[in-house]
This record gives structure tokens, sequence and C-alpha cells, in this order.
């Protein structure tokens, strides 16, 4: 079966950004994968942070449960790497791992962060390191025992401040089908409820974006950048 790949910075990031995409492809009879390089412990936990005598193995223990339980519910293949967050730091192992990641699954598309995030760098981060992983899969000289991955386009999901990080998306889904789906996900991601309402909100302006763009009734979507160039047969493709 075709297979999709999401390498998301965060526990909670390929919910907000590419969960209707995940989704979606799983409904169609996709593979879809989800590697996250960290549960967001540190960072991105303010509301169990709030709670008496939290610890990070609490707060790790509770993101790993959210995360176990969204993916489920996206019908995603999940791994979780946890390589810790605020600061996070990848060392080339890892980018070796994701290269091999690549290859095993075989994605007919990358979904990942965008660089330019000024406000996480984490998300920074994780945009060059998907990139970087994806240029390795190709190089013959890689593990040479494993065949090499094919060029596959990356697509890059929404920044939370999308006006000031250089991101300009020429890429919506339509989401609607699952968009009941992407919320119940979002509702396994209690330690950020207040994103909740706020990627409803974000969903909500993309369909209509994507409805304006194409004279198709469209209430909910996601929109994406292309990363590389498309190579089309014919201009209907586009």
């Amino acid at each position: 079966m075709p297979s999709g790949l999401v390498i998301s910075a965060h526990a909670a990031d390929f919910v907000w950004r590419s969960g209707g995409a995940i989704a979606l492809h799983a409904s169609e009879g996709w593979d879809m994968h989800v590697v996250c390089l960290s549960l967001g412990a540190r960072g991105e936990s303010a509301k169990l942070w709030r709670q008496e005598g939290m610890t990070v193995d609490r707060v790790n223990a509770e993101r790993t449960d959210e995360t176990h339980r969204a993916a489920e519910v996206l019908g995603a293949n999940l791994r979780l790497l946890d390589h810790g967050d605020y600061p996070m730091r990848i060392p080339e192992d890892t980018i070796l791992q994701l290269a091999d990641i690549i290859r095993e699954v075989a994605p007919s598309f990358i979904l990942s962060h965008a660089p330019g995030d000024p406000w996480n760098f984490d998300h920074e981060l994780t945009s060059r390191v998907a990139q970087e992983a994806q240029i390795i899969s190709q190089a013959k000289g890689h593990n040479p025992d494993m065949p090499s991955a094919k060029p596959v386009p990356i697509l890059m999901y929404e920044p939370h401040q999308p006006e000031n990080s250089g991101w300009r998306p020429d890429v919506y889904l339509d989401i609607d089908p699952v968009f009941d789906q992407k919320r119940k996900a979002f509702a396994c991601m209690d330690a950020q409820e207040w994103l909740w309402e706020y990627h409803t909100r974000v969903a909500l302006q993309r369909g209509n974006q994507a409805w304006l763009n194409s004279g198709r009734k469209i209430t909910h979507a996601e929109a994406y950048q292309t990363l590389f160039p498309r190579v089309v047969s014919s201009f209907p493709s586009i």
C-alpha cells in the first residue's frame, strides 16, 4: 500500500498541523507513519507544569499516553525518539536513523516543519533534520546494504505565526471528510488544551482560502508549502 511519513518536532505538532492529512490518507488505505523527535515535556506542556509537584518523568508519561492515543485516532504508526526539547539537540546518529526510516517506509511524501520559525528553534531544527535525512536517504554510499530512497516531495506544514516566518502556502488539502476525527485527536492532547480552538480556527481560515482558490465548497483545510519543484506530465495535473 502507499505510505506517507510525518517528522514532527514535538508530540502534538503532527496533530495540529497535519492531523487531517494523516487521517485522510489513512482512511484511503495509506500506511501513515509519524516520527516524533521529542515529547515536548519542557516547553510544550505548560498545563501539566501548573500542577503541584509535577516532575519531568510524570510529564513524559502523560505526553507519551496522549501522543499514542492521538496517533491511534488518526490511524498512524508512531515512533517516539524523545531527544528532549527547549533546547532540542539532534545527534548525527538520529539523522542517519531517520534516513533509514525513510528508506524503510518508502513514503510518497514527507510532511514536516518549515524553516524560519523565530519563536521555536526546535521546529527550525526539525525542518533541517528532516530535509537532511531525506537527502541522505538517496545517497548510494549511505548504508549501501539497504536500497536507497527515491526523491519524494517534502511539504512543510503551517508554523504558528506564518506571516512572520516567511512561509507561503501553495497547497491546500480539503480535510472536511476527516475534520471530526482530527478534533478527536485534538482532545487527546490535554496538555495543550488552549490550542484546540486555535487550530480549529486555522482549519476554518484555510478552508475559506481553499474554497476561494478552487471554487469548491470547502469548510476545513490544511495548508502546506512545497520544498522542491513539482514535476508533471501536463498542467491540468497541477
